[in-house]
């Protein structure tokens, strides 16, 4: 029954959640199941072995991410809702980073064996927070308890505009980069309150061609060097064209590292770095379909450089590196 929120047999004893006394599994999976909404492209949700979706008419999009207490956010800190809410809005801004339209969505959680029903009330509302604001439907899942912190895994799934899905792989000399918003300091809080870039994907996909795009979850530099790689070309940014968010500059007061290193390499901003020809790049640089949109550098032919005052300098990416389930600075 893993797809209908149903227990998953291998645990060692029937999911409970306590408030005073033991609650079934099956009293949350109801509850569940009568706050999700119908509607015509769902055609089974949760409630059975599998959902069963009316088949989209342009390429699927899918994608998946794991959310761990103590490791991508302390759920004692911040609350289950924003947990919820950054679980489903990471897997909403792959999406974007394709300039795709997401439509459903598949839930998993490991919840701890003494959580409290209110806590994993709080966890899916904040799931349907983003959820409901970009018309994706929460379709099924599974819910399980151990005697581990909690993890969530969502899967999203979403189609291709009739432009396409726009992959990594499309920058080439030339181009010209923007980002669609500020960066740094995601720590202080945007991390978790972010919203999915999807609405600006989808205008920039209509208004350009879009060569090469991925979100920014690990950092500029690092997700900019993605591109690159699977673009096989270089490209140059401009120190003083890079936007920073006041959160950046709060946190360099403390942290030793200059307002722009935190842009550069902090990650977890959810903004998009994307790369257009010249003329659609002065297109949106005179009548841009978003607001915040800024031109941060170029690409060319090798490396990844940083121009500071006309000097350029090779930039080594940074942001998070993610290793056996673990993250760390590089």
């Amino acid at each position: 029954m893993n797809y209908c929120y149903g227990l998953n047999r291998v645990c060692a004893r029937p999911f409970a959640i306590t408030r005073g006394t033991l609650m079934a599994e099956f009293a949350y999976i109801a509850w569940l199941r009568s706050q999700t909404p119908t509607n015509p492209n769902v055609l089974v949700g949760p409630g059975d072995d599998c959902a069963v979706l009316v088949p989209g008419v342009r390429p699927l999009l899918v994608t998946t991410d794991m959310l761990m207490d103590g490791t991508d956010f302390i759920l004692a800190h911040v609350g289950a809702r924003r947990v919820g809410r950054k679980a489903m809005a990471a897997n909403l801004s792959d999406i974007a980073a394709m300039a795709g339209v997401p439509t459903a969505a598949v839930v998993s959680v490991a919840l701890p064996r003494d959580a409290a029903r209110p806590m994993a009330e709080e966890l899916y509302l904040g799931l349907r927070d983003v959820a409901d604001a970009f018309g994706v439907h929460i379709v099924g899942g599974d819910t399980n308890s151990w005697a581990g912190p909690l993890v969530i895994s969502v899967t999203a799934f979403g189609e291709a505009t009739a432009r396409g899905a726009v992959l990594r792989s499309g920058a080439a000399p030339g181009d010209w980069l923007f980002v669609t918003g500020p960066l740094g300091g995601s720590i202080l809080g945007h991390h978790l309150d972010f919203t999915p870039r999807v609405r600006e994907a989808l205008a920039l996909s209509e208004r350009v061609e879009l060569h090469a795009m991925c979100d920014i979850s690990d950092g500029l530099s690092a997700d900019l060097a993605h591109i690159l790689e699977e673009s096989e070309c270089g490209a140059v940014l401009f120190a003083n064209a890079i936007p920073i968010t006041e959160a950046a500059h709060k946190l360099s007061q403390t942290s030793g590292k200059s307002p722009l290193q935190h842009a550069l390499g902090d990650g977890e901003d959810f903004e998009l770095v994307f790369a257009v020809s010249p003329a659609d790049g002065e297109k949106l640089l005179s009548a841009p379909p978003i607001t915040g949109l800024s031109k941060i550098g170029e690409c060319v032919i090798s490396g990844l450089w940083l121009e500071t005052d006309g000097v350029r300098a090779p930039l080594k990416p940074t942001g998070w590196v993610h290793e056996v389930g673990m993250k760390g600075e590089a």
